[in-house]
């Protein structure tokens, strides 16, 4: 029996993903947008931040923050019919039914990654269980913005049991508005979990950044935000595990390189891309709020609102047009490198030639660069007792037949298949030949003791 041992396969071909600039600050359009600094307090550029815009499911930022702050992410949640009522074949749907046992943890990933209108409403209902649980009317307890359930019962002119049976959602966005409040948003009122269209819920492109730079505080929003799949586990109604898998739809996420350069090639000091939220439908048209990171260490909330529906297909592109010429604008305020390693040091998918990346492009903010960052004005060591021999690229050290082999895998390993079935033949016919030939001597040997 032959085997056959192929080489690694190598890929060095020029073909793959070609680098593509992205259009000019001034051919992006949109509504609104604004590229807000965390860091500073300020806001870096901007065009209509103020402007009333239809949130979508960007929505679903201020949902979470506020889950993560009210739920216990391993506690289960039973979905209600109420949960369910008023979603059209139209909602983005996470997928789960009514009575189903959901852990909060699933709930986040199907809020912010498939954008479940579903799992939006289950969690509300959620929160305003548990805030009534953690800051009873009566009591002494208070959340961040300084209220317990007294204020929905007041607010809501109704009883903590009647809230609780018939009108979890609408003390949801109670809460909400509170919050937004509480952040500093003067142009947001919100009226659902999940920005379902409805006139009296908006908000503004500055007010989403300043809800992002709130909700970033958490590890966990940084976490889901930042997931580039999930694969659901089993419940009560859906018996097996990865009955559903989802994707994160915010593109950028996957390809940062795009929001390297500006349009005319100026590096935009863009190190990295947290993560961030979507949000489409035909009122509002389509937006998305991201969290990324300068070089020079500062925290940015970008927010672009109302693409019309004739350039839905460059929504990637004009996000990534407003992150770069943002991050730029951030760089030349504070040109001072504290985070080493720009997403354009990053090889993105199918990048022709590429190296392999130098720097972790999953970066966390406030972490010491230098546990995982290798620094650009690193001193050479001092060579010791022996000489340090500088790094060579492999194929410099490659004879042809090594490049050959590399470069051919598949023919390689017949070749050598061939080769070490001709080997195999010749010891075989070599070792044949020997016995005719000491066969014939024995018998020219027997002939010869006959004839004397």
């Amino acid at each position: 029996m032959l085997f056959f041992v192929f080489p690694a396969r190598t890929v060095i071909a020029d073909v793959g993903q070609p680098d593509i600039p992205v259009p000019a600050l001034g051919d992006v359009h949109c509504a609104s947008y604004c590229v807000y600094d965390k860091t500073t307090g300020y806001i870096v550029i901007s065009m209509n931040p103020d402007d009333r815009i239809y949130p979508a499911s960007m929505t679903k930022i201020m949902t979470c923050l506020l889950s993560l702050e009210l739920l216990d992410t391993s506690a289960k949640i039973t979905v209600s019919k109420s949960a369910l009522e008023g979603l059209d074949a139209d909602s983005s749907l996470m997928g789960v039914l009514e009575g189903e046992k959901v852990k909060v943890s699933e709930l986040l990933y199907g809020l912010m990654l498939p954008s479940g209108n579903d799992a939006a409403n289950a969690l509300g209902e959620g929160c305003v269980e548990a805030f009534f649980q953690k800051y009873p009317a009566g009591g002494s307890t208070v959340n961040l913005d300084g209220v317990n359930a007294q204020y929905l019962i007041d607010k809501m002119g109704d009883t903590a049991e009647h809230i609780l049976s018939s009108r979890k959602l609408e003390a949801f966005a109670i809460l909400m508005n509170l919050r937004a409040d509480t952040l500093g948003c003067k142009g947001t009122h919100f009226v659902n979990a999940c920005g379902l269209p409805d006139d009296n819920h908006y908000t503004t492109a500055y007010d989403l950044t300043l809800i992002m730079a709130a909700a970033s505080e958490n590890e966990d929003f940084n976490t889901l935000i930042s997931a580039p799949s999930h694969v659901f586990i089993a419940t009560n109604r859906h018996k097996s595990d990865a009955w559903s898998y989802v994707k994160n739809s915010n593109y950028l996420l996957y390809d940062p390189w795009l929001a390297s350069k500006t349009a005319n090639g100026t590096d935009s000091h863009l190190s990295a891309v947290i993560g961030g939220k979507t949000g489409t439908t035909s009122q509002a048209g389509k937006g998305l709020t991201i969290y990324t990171v300068n070089e020079n260490g500062h925290e940015l909330m970008i927010s672009i609102c109302g693409i019309p529906q004739d350039y839905y297909f460059y929504t990637t592109m004009y996000l990534a047009s407003v992150t770069a010429y943002g991050n730029l604008a951030c760089w030349e305020a504070d040109p001072v490198t504290r985070v080493y390693g720009t997403t354009g040091d990053y090889r993105w998918v199918n990048a022709p030639s590429a190296e392999q990346p130098q720097y972790d492009p999953l970066l966390n903010p406030g972490d010491d660069p230098g546990e995982y960052y290798v620094t650009k004005d690193t001193p050479t060591p001092t060579p010791g007792a022996e000489d340090v021999q500088p790094d060579v690229p492999e194929e410099e050290n490659m004879t042809t037949l090594d490049l050959f082999i590399r470069q051919n895998p598949v023919v390689s390993g017949v070749i050598g298949g061939i080769m070490l079935l001709i080997i195999i033949l010749n010891i075989v016919l070599w070792v044949r030949i020997n016995r005719i030939k000491r066969s014939a001597e024995r018998r020219a040997k027997r002939i010869q003791g006959k004839k004397n």
